[in-house]
Formats: structure tokens, C-alpha cells, sequence
């Protein structure tokens, strides 16, 4: 009898450092959702750019004008003006706006990013610090299942949304674009040339940051799974056929 016994404890003892290392590495991959999170919602939310163009009217006495637009998060540009000149010498410059209101894409994308890390930091530390309550309802670990099964589906659409906002952006805010929309441009004698270009690499790594978050969103699927009565319902019954084989041995 003793010798089983002391297989059970070995065979629970086995199951126990599994869940052990499982529960590490669900910590790590918390830790990195978090982290990529705030990387997507920061580099979205900061980012600020400036788009130009140069008109000069016909005439030795006319002075070239330098027009410069800066935008930025959350990008409702038909808010942003601009100083377009006139080269009547007579009428004061008019004010034009940049088309175009981008917003929707850009906030639900920093809203996703700053909910999912407060939710990848909050079950990290429901996991860690009260795992055994975690453990013992089954309501928790089916509940945390299926909110990361829609952080996963709502980064992918927030990614595609927002890479699409942003291409339309680019569109918006390039200097042909500033160009096309003043009128004086289209005079005769007057030559309109484009100014500074948009830097456009932080919204570039926000995109990609969004679709890094989904796939480690998908991935954490995975991990909260394995919590799930679905896939631990099959570990007592591996354990308790080990602990039956080794009783029989006796």
C-alpha cells in the first residue's frame, strides 16, 4: 500500500510542476501582450506629422509663400487649417481646411490598445496572486477564454481599420494634395511646388504593432484554453489512470 501511495503523491507532484511551468509561461505571454499594447496605443497616439507647399505668384515684387500644415492623432483633418495666399496683392490670405476625418479607426485602435493592456495586467494578476481561486470556479477560466478570443478578433479588425485609415491619411496630407486644393495653384503664372513630406514611420509601426497584438492575442487563446474545463478535465483522468497502473504493479 505504501508504495502506491507514494506513486500518487509522485504522480500529483508531476501534475503540479506542469501547471507550474504552464502558469510561468502564461506569465511571460501576459507580460509581452502588455507590453506590445502599449507600444501600439503609444506609437498611434503620439504621432504627429507636417506637410507643406511653396506658392509662388507671377511677378519680380512677389514673394514666394511657404505654407506648413501639421496634424496628428486623432486626425480629423478637416479641423486642421491652412493659410492659402493670394496673389492679387489686394485680398488677405484665405483659411482652408485638410480633408478628410480619420478619427473612428485611430480611437478605436488607442481605446483597444489601452483596454487590452489594463485586461492582460489584470488577469495577470488574478492568475498569480489568486490562482487558486482562479483554479477552483470554472466560471473564470471559460469567462477569461472568451474575452481573449474577442481581444484577438477585435485587434485584427482594429489593425486592418487603421492601416486602411492611415493610407487614406497619407492621401490626405500629402503636398499634391495641398496643392490640388488651392485654388491660386490653378492661375496662370503661378507656380506651386511641394514642401516638406509627412514622416510617416511611427503610423507605419503602430499598424504593425496592431497586427503583432493579434497574433499574440490568438496565441494567448492557447494558453487560457488550457485553464478551461474543456482541456483539464483530461489531466485527472490521465493522473488517475498512472496512479491505477501503479497500483496494479503491486
Amino acid at each position: 500500500m505504501a508504495p502506491g501511495l507514494g506513486f500518487r503523491a509522485a504522480g500529483r507532484a508531476a501534475l503540479q510542476r506542469h501547471r507550474t511551468g504552464r502558469g510561468k509561461l502564461r506569465h511571460e505571454w501576459d507580460q509581452s501582450v502588455g507590453l506590445f499594447a502599449i507600444f501600439a496605443f503609444g506609437a498611434c497616439g503620439s504621432f504627429s506629422g507636417e506637410s507643406g507647399a511653396t506658392v509662388k505668384c507671377s511677378g519680380e515684387t512677389k514673394e514666394m509663400s511657404a505654407i506648413s500644415v501639421q496634424f496628428g492623432y486623432p486626425f480629423r483633418l478637416y479641423q486642421i487649417p491652412f493659410e492659402m495666399p493670394e496673389c492679387d496683392g489686394e485680398s488677405e490670405p484665405r483659411t482652408l481646411h485638410l480633408v478628410g476625418d480619420f478619427s473612428a479607426p485611430a480611437e478605436f485602435f488607442v481605446t483597444l490598445g489601452v483596454f487590452s493592456f489594463l485586461y492582460a495586467m489584470a488577469a495577470l494578476v488574478l492568475y498569480l496572486r489568486f490562482h487558486s481561486l482562479y483554479a477552483d470556479n470554472k466560471k473564470l477560466p471559460f469567462t477569461d477564454f472568451c474575452v481573449t478570443v474577442c481581444f484577438a478578433f477585435f485587434w485584427l479588425v482594429a489593425a486592418a481599420a487603421w492601416g486602411k485609415g492611415l493610407s487614406d491619411v497619407k492621401a490626405a496630407t500629402r503636398p499634391s494634395s495641398l496643392i490640388a486644393a488651392m485654388s491660386v495653384c490653378q492661375g496662370h503664372d503661378v507656380v506651386c511646388n511641394a514642401g516638406a513630406t509627412p514622416a510617416m514611420g511611427l503610423a507605419n509601426i503602430s499598424v504593425l504593432f496592431g497586427f503583432i497584438n493579434f497574433l499574440l492575442w490568438a496565441g494567448n487563446c492557447w494558453f487560457v484554453f488550457k485553464e478551461t474545463t474543456w482541456h483539464t478535465q483530461a489531466e485527472p483522468r490521465g493522473d488517475s489512470a498512472a496512479e491505477q497502473g501503479a497500483i496494479d504493479k503491486q
